[in-house]
């Protein structure tokens, strides 16, 4: 049986067997929680972020190799930043609607909403810039800072282009790394039907049902957001011929564990798998493009943070004027391109865009006990997002392989 099939039986065991603990065994929610289910999930987390980071290095290095001079690596850099900033405008307009039609915010009762005590810094965009640019290398590497370390790859891959020969040997210690870290992947992946039944019981068990029904409308917005906004790059693939029923078939492995470990950055070790293995795309344009989209593209937060901030203020009352709506809409943009790849990153995130809306942050402490139920679809479309871009990319570039039929 294929893995991909087994994360997919783990998904739906899990999401049983959490609510079999909340109606059958209630008591043992927080000893199973504790002991059993919590460090299995946060085990293979950390086996999948084992690997990351070499991957990315190593195969964002040997595709720089192979791309044919350093304005090209410019040209891939511009088009993709094109693309996503418009598709990313396209999900924060779409959270925002759904907002304004669905009311989410509107006559919900019954709850105590406390103090929101852990605030993020704000930092401004020139400082968020300068971050990118990392002090050592190794500590790029060693911390796990994916842009970083995606700036760190680019750098050496376009200085190995310029040094000729004379780095040959160095090539080939990349490519053995790459090969090494492939390998413990697909090690690793064998573990992933328990890490996702852990990560998904866990969730269901401790959040319990009672928040999702008070807080229903709030949920089917945010998982009806991310549906049209999958269906808005199922039609661009359409357009671009790229064909979409194939293209979903190649990346299923990665889109299940998106959705089992709502973590991007736990999906591209497989997604840039997928990509060349199943749906053949190009080594330089894969392994530039979807490391550097696990990063920056976040369409799931970008249909979050405008979304939750509307729920908000419809919460407190509080009247949508046009310099709100603006505020929101552009506080919400800038976000979605520094959220974390980690499963909760949205939640922290969306402290920056109330406080830059004038907003009140306590409302985060609410909508906190749900995040984690919508956060697994919010991160498929994240790589859906991701990989479509990669696509698109690939029909600018007039050089995408015809998708092969095995997978």
């Amino acid at each position: 049986m294929k893995i991909s099939t087994l994360i997919l039986a783990a998904l739906g065991l899990g999401i049983a067997f959490g609510i079999l603990l909340i109606y059958g065994f209630p008591e043992a929610i927080a000893f199973l929680d504790y002991y059993l289910l919590s460090p299995l999930g946060e085990a293979f987390l950390r086996l999948i972020q084992f690997v990351v980071v070499p991957i990315v290095f190593s195969s964002l290095i040997l595709g720089l190799t192979r791309i044919q001079n350093a304005t090209q690596v410019g040209r891939y850099t511009l088009k993709l930043i094109s693309s996503y900033v418009v598709t990313s405008a396209i999900a924060v307009g779409l959270g925002i609607f759904l907002a304004i039609v669905l009311k989410p915010g509107v006559g919900v009762t019954g709850f105590q909403i406390a103090e929101v005590t852990q605030m993020t810094q704000k930092q401004s965009l020139i400082d968020w810039l300068v971050s990118l640019i990392p002090v050592n290398p190794l500590e790029a590497l060693s911390t796990g800072n994916l842009l970083q370390t995606i700036f760190s790859a680019a750098l050496i891959g376009v200085a190995i282009q310029l040094v000729g020969d004379r780095a040959t040997n160095f090539v080939s210690l990349i490519e053995s790394v790459y090969f090494i870290f492939e390998k413990i992947l697909s090690l690793i992946l064998y573990t992933a039907p328990i890490g996702v039944f852990a990560l998904i019981s866990s969730a269901i068990a401790t959040q319990g049902l009672e928040l999702i029904v008070k807080l229903f409308v709030y949920v089917i917005g945010l998982c009806i957001g991310s549906i049209i906004m999958i269906g808005f790059y199922a039609l661009v693939l359409f357009i671009l011929k790229a064909k979409p029923i194939h293209f979903f078939q190649c990346f299923f492995p990665t889109l299940s564990l998106a959705f089992g470990t709502a973590s991007s950055n736990a999906a591209l070790p497989i997604a840039l798998q997928n990509a060349q293995e199943n749906y053949g795309m190009r080594e330089d344009i894969a392994s530039f493009a979807i490391p550097l989209g696990t990063a920056l593209k976040r369409d799931g937060s970008a249909i979050l943070q405008g979304f939750n901030a509307l729920f908000i203020a419809q919460l407190y009352q509080i009247p949508l004027t046009p310099s709100l709506m603006l505020a929101i809409a552009l506080s919400t943009f800038l976000v979605s391109f520094s959220t974390a790849g980690v499963p909760g990153a949205g939640i922290i995130m969306m402290t920056t865009v109330l406080s830059a809306a004038g907003l009140p942050v306590e409302g985060v402490a609410l909508v906190a006990g749900v995040d984690r139920l919508t956060d697994g679809l919010k991160t498929v479309l994240n790589v859906v997002s991701n990989t479509v871009n990669a696509v698109i990319l690939s029909h600018w570039e007039s050089s995408s392989v015809e998708p092969t039929t095995e997978h």
